[in-house]
C-alpha cells in the first residue's frame, strides 16, 4: 500500500471517508460555538474554505445563512452537489483554501476545518516567499469584511505518543449497497502522522473489492499557526483546545482551534 497525495486520497471515495465520521455527535459537539460565533459576528455570510462533503455548510444553511462551499477535491464538491444540492445560497466551488475567493471581503466568517490545514506542506515554497500557512491565513482573512471573523481547526498531533499506532475509528456502514466494515488508523512519526485507511466487505460475495489506502499530514505549533494569522494582519487571536471553549494545552487537547478577527483598521496590525 503506497501512500498518496491527500488530495488524491481523499477524492477518489469521499462517501466512505463521510461515513468514518458520526455526523449527528459531532455536529451536536460543535453548533454551540458556531452559533455563539455568528450571533457574535452578526453573520449572515460564511465560507466554509474546506468544506469535505459538505456536513457543515449544509448545517449553516440550514440556519438561514448565505453559504459557500469551497474544497480542493473535485470528488468533495461533485458528493456535496449530489447530497446538498444547490438551492439559493448555497454554492458549491472547487477550489484550494490558499486561493483567493470570487467576492473579497464578502463573507463574515470564514472557516477552515476538519484538520485540512495540516495537509499543507511549505517544502517546495521558496525561502524569500510567503509560507504556505500565511498564504491561507491571508487569503481566509481577505474573503471576510472588515471586523468579520476566521477560525482553522487542526488535530493537536502532540498529544499522540510517538511511534505507537492508534485505531480512531472502526465502524459497520452501508456505502450504496454494499456493507462495509471501515478503519482508520494514526501514528505519530516526528512531527508528521501517518493514516491508514481500510475498506472491508462485511459479505465475501459482495463484488465491492476491500480498498486500501494512506496518506500523511503534518502537526502545526501553536506558536507557527499564531504567526501565520499574526503576519497576515489578524487582530485578536484567541486558541483553545475543543469546541467548549477550553483553552489549549499541546499535551492534552483534543484540537488546535485558531480564532480572529480581519482588523477595521488594515493599516495596523496589533499581534
Amino acid at each position: 500500500m503506497s501512500t498518496r497525495e491527500p488530495a488524491a486520497t481523499f477524492d477518489e471515495h469521499p462517501d466512505r471517508y463521510d461515513a468514518l465520521i458520526d455526523w449527528p455527535r459531532r455536529l451536536d459537539n460543535e453548533t454551540p460555538f458556531y452559533r455563539r460565533l455568528f450571533d457574535e459576528i452578526g453573520a449572515r455570510r460564511v465560507l466554509d474554505a474546506a468544506c469535505g462533503t459538505g456536513r457543515h455548510a449544509a448545517m449553516f444553511h440550514g440556519w438561514g445563512l448565505e453559504v459557500e462551499g469551497a474544497d480542493l477535491s473535485a470528488g468533495m464538491i461533485r458528493l456535496c452537489r449530489e447530497r446538498h444540492g444547490a438551492p439559493a445560497g448555497l454554492r458549491w466551488v472547487e477550489r484550494s483554501f490558499t486561493a483567493t475567493v470570487d467576492r473579497p471581503g464578502y463573507f463574515d466568517v470564514a472557516l477552515c476545518v476538519g484538520n485540512s490545514l495540516a495537509l499543507i506542506e511549505d517544502s517546495d515554497r521558496p525561502a524569500d516567499g510567503l509560507s504556505l500557512l500565511t498564504e491561507t491565513a491571508a487569503a481566509l482573512l481577505a474573503a471576510v469584511r472588515p471586523g468579520g471573523a476566521c477560525v482553522v481547526q487542526v488535530l493537536n498531533l502532540w498529544r499522540f505518543a510517538e511511534g505507537p499506532t492508534v485505531w480512531q475509528k472502526c465502524v459497520r456502514t452501508q456505502v450504496a449497497d454494499s456493507r462495509r466494515i471501515l478503519l482508520k488508523s494514526v501514528h505519530r512519526t516526528g512531527s508528521r502522522a501517518h493514516i491508514d485507511f481500510v475498506d472491508l466487505r462485511q459479505d465475501p460475495s459482495d463484488p465491492l473489492p476491500d480498498h486500501f489506502d494512506a496518506t500523511t499530514f503534518r502537526g502545526i505549533e501553536a506558536a507557527e499557526l499564531t504567526a501565520a494569522f499574526c503576519d497576515a494582519g489578524a487582530e485578536g487571536i484567541a486558541l483553545l483546545g475543543n469546541y467548549q471553549g477550553k483553552p489549549y494545552d499541546a499535551a492534552s487537547s483534543p484540537d488546535l482551534i485558531l480564532t480572529c478577527r480581519r482588523s477595521p483598521a488594515e493599516t495596523e496590525l496589533t499581534c
